[in-house]
């Protein structure tokens, strides 16, 4: 790295938990994030403080006026725009060494193989099951781990999920198949408080910046499986292993 990377990296660098290594496979790192909403903004914030080198946005919505009050990286002169290319926009303002990519699509069953291609970690932090379910039947079919983070009102789940390893859970593990639908509750009908949503999306980087230190650094822990509920209104922590299921139609024996 030159002078001017290791100055803006070094709190990282003096972490014995991190280091210099592990900094260095931040910055050799591709992360795909999957929603640019309430959870992948702050996500992107952090994984972009991080150095993480080359991002994928994919957004198929526009920013509204109602997303300002969680979704931080936009101003109301973004209001109208692509969210993916509007959060491009903030992340080359921001660090113009790294590399991102936005795509203005709606991710699906059809399009997703080719969309997570070598990520190192997919953050999924979309708001329907179907989109959550293809995204993660694709990691698995790819070889790729998933982050996967969600909200509802003041309880926020994140885990990270290894479907391809021998023995590890997917996401379709944990929920099923009866979610494979369109319908979802939104922030619209349940409301949903700033802050919680923050937390949640910051929580989200954390995970993936594990699996990506994953052989290089003492953080990198990735807790494969091991779902972490949060509490907004206690507020508590508390975590759950999810265990692979032998039938599961995304890394069952039938894939």
């Amino acid at each position: 790295m030159t002078p001017d990377r290791l100055d803006r990296f070094a709190r990282h660098i003096v972490l014995p938990e991190v280091g210099a290594m592990g900094q260095a496979r931040l910055a050799a790192s591709h992360v795909v994030l999957i929603g640019m909403g309430g959870i992948g903004s702050p996500a992107l914030q952090y994984l972009a403080g991080a150095g993480v080198s080359r991002l994928t946005l994919i957004d198929d919505d526009v920013v509204e006026a109602s997303n300002l009050q969680r979704q931080t990286i936009y101003t109301e002169a973004d209001i109208g725009k692509a969210k993916a290319e509007a959060a491009a926009a903030w992340v080359r303002a921001f660090d113009p060494a790294l590399a991102v990519i936005a795509h203005v699509t709606r991710i699906a069953r059809d399009n997703a193989a080719d969309l997570i291609a070598d990520a190192d970690v997919v953050l999924d932090g979309c708001d329907n099951f179907a989109t959550r379910l293809a995204v993660s039947d694709a990691c698995v079919k790819a070889g790729v781990p998933l982050t996967s983070a969600a909200l509802g009102r003041f309880q926020g789940q994140v885990a990270n999920f290894a479907g391809h390893r021998e023995g590890e859970a997917c996401y379709r593990c944990f929920v099923g198949d009866a979610f494979d639908a369109e319908d979802c509750d939104t922030c619209a009908d349940l409301g949903v408080l700033g802050a919680m949503v923050g937390m949640v999306g910051a929580f989200g980087a954390m995970a993936a910046m594990r699996v990506l230190l994953e052989g290089v650094s003492t953080l990198g822990d990735p807790q494969w499986g091991q779902l972490h509920v949060l509490d907004g209104l206690k507020p508590s922590l508390r975590a759950m292993r999810i265990a692979r299921d032998p039938e599961c139609n995304g890394c069952g024996p039938t894939l």
